[in-house]
């Protein structure tokens, strides 16, 4: 999957977050668990997309692991909707999932950065001994 597609895919997790909260019936708890729902959904999408634009290795893993504690935040909203309400039950189980992988994909994002980075730093630290010598 190419970024543009996680973008998207994002994207429409927001969406789908959105319609599912507007659905939810008017509640002190379901509009707090809604209001937090949505924040860290968009949040998702736009350190996603922050992550991009970062101007180091160290800036795009800290955006992506916003992403990560985003994501995971979305799941523990979303079971709460679910154990508050019986309406819509297989949608909010599907955004379940969805934020689940998003949050295991960033999960792998986040080591092949990592590994990428030591690799980098070991294969300069041998360039570097190489020309001392």
């Amino acid at each position: 999957m190419n970024r543009q597609d996680i973008i998207k895919r994002h994207r429409k997790f927001v969406l789908d977050i959105v319609h599912v909260c507007d659905a939810l019936p008017k509640s002190y708890s379901n509009g707090v668990f809604a209001r937090q729902l949505i924040r860290a959904s968009s949040s998702v999408g736009a350190n996603y997309r922050a992550a991009g634009r970062g101007k180091s290795t160290a800036d795009f893993i800290n955006k992506l692991k916003i992403v990560e504690e985003e994501a995971d935040e979305c799941s523990y909203f979303l079971d709460l909707i679910l154990a508050l309400n019986r309406s819509n039950t297989s949608e909010v189980q599907r955004l379940i999932k969805e934020s689940e992988e998003i949050l295991a994909m960033t999960v792998a994002a986040i080591k092949t950065a990592r590994s990428n980075a030591a690799s980098n730093t070991r294969t300069s630290n041998m360039v570097n001994r190489n020309s001392e010598q």
